[in-house]
């Protein structure tokens, strides 16, 4: 059986995983908007939100841009983050299943 703490630092784990799914998530949207001319740059709330959703995806965006660049106009960076963060999420949490079998 596992102790309480590895199942509350388990619960941590995947809560910070899902709300950056979601704030990537919330990034992507914001972008079309902007491209579709929706969301105007020029308010100042939108642009703090802008800024606000750029400065936690960007960098983790940039690093994906270096291996895989933009195809045909399109960027698959969010894509390949989603994956990967969800990937991480299934080992992580099979490993503590395996943990608790055994």
């Amino acid at each position: 059986m596992l102790s309480p703490i590895v199942v509350t630092l388990l619960w941590i784990f995947d809560t910070l995983i899902g709300l950056y799914i979601f704030i990537v998530l919330l990034a992507v949207v914001a972008s079309w908007l902007i491209a579709f001319g929706v969301l105007n740059t020029r308010n100042d709330l939108a642009r703090s939100l802008i800024n606000f959703l750029d400065a936690l995806t960007e960098p983790v965006f940039r690093r994906v841009r270096r291996i895989v660049p933009p195809i045909g106009g399109i960027d698959l960076s969010p894509m390949i983050v989603f994956i990967v963060l969800i990937a991480i999420q299934k080992l992580v949490d099979s490993y503590v299943i395996m943990a608790l079998v055994q």
